[in-house]
């Protein structure tokens, strides 16, 4: 009983020394491998709620103290994309999407274990632009959209989103070594920014419309998954 006590003792003591071994590094650098998350409206999306997949196009960087780290985050993200606009079967609009991102934060643990919880909070500017064609589809040939005649007017569709970007944090993370830790997070974003729809129709007139106003949206974002390696030891 008295050795079970005394190894009790000696864990109970060591996870707190273990905990702050983060603290004892004055830089931290990582990538999140993982992302699961919701992108910013396109247009009048219909599908705006689908949530997209990405790998390694997160970067993480953090200055370590005692009792905040501050973090400084930087993302970028280039895909084809095609969706429905206004609603289902309406109008396809197929092209590329770009989005980048630069935020400023802390993050703050819950507790002194070897798996730790957290809290961050980030703030931030965020791009996203967006830009293809889009054209009426018939309802009853969504089979053959891809083999649509040439016939059909089309429209080139340029849309830009640039604004301000807040982002509570709740994560968790283990250190299997003193120099590495694993992270996964989940936010929720708020994104207000200045949205420009530009419309340029694809006949002899070439007419042009252009809308421009402000939006605020909640993107949220299940699961990033990540790895960070600790620099510069303080001691």
């Amino acid at each position: 009983m008295k050795r079970i006590l005394l190894a009790a003792c000696i864990l109970t003591f060591s996870l707190p020394v273990f905990s702050q071994q983060n603290a004892d590094y004055a830089y931290s650098i990582g990538i999140r491998g993982f992302n699961y998350m919701q992108m910013p409206k396109i247009l009048n999306q219909s599908n705006s709620d689908n949530y997209l997949k990405s790998y390694f196009n997160s970067v993480l960087l953090k200055f370590n103290d005692n009792l905040f780290s501050y973090r400084i985050n930087g993302s970028y993200l280039k895909k084809d994309d095609q969706f429905f606009n206004n609603c289902e079967n309406c109008e396809l609009v197929k092209g590329q999407m770009k989005d980048y991102a630069f935020k400023l934060g802390f993050e703050k643990n819950f507790s002194y274990t070897a798996i730790q919880p957290y809290f961050a909070l980030d703030l931030g500017y965020r791009s996203n632009k967006f830009t293809g064609t889009s054209m009426t589809v018939n309802p009853d040939k969504l089979a053959q959209y891809d083999a649509v005649s040439s016939s059909v007017p089309a429209n080139n569709v340029t849309a830009t989103k640039e604004g301000f970007t807040i982002s509570p944090v709740l994560g968790i993370k283990f250190n299997p070594i003193k120099e590495i830790s694993i992270f996964a997070e989940s936010n929720l974003e708020f994104f207000y920014s200045y949205e420009r729809q530009e419309t340029i129709t694809q006949d002899a007139s070439n007419t042009r419309s252009l809308s421009k106003f402000r939006k605020g949206e909640y993107l949220i974002n299940p699961v990033s998954v990540g790895i960070q390696i600790h620099l510069v030891n303080k001691n």
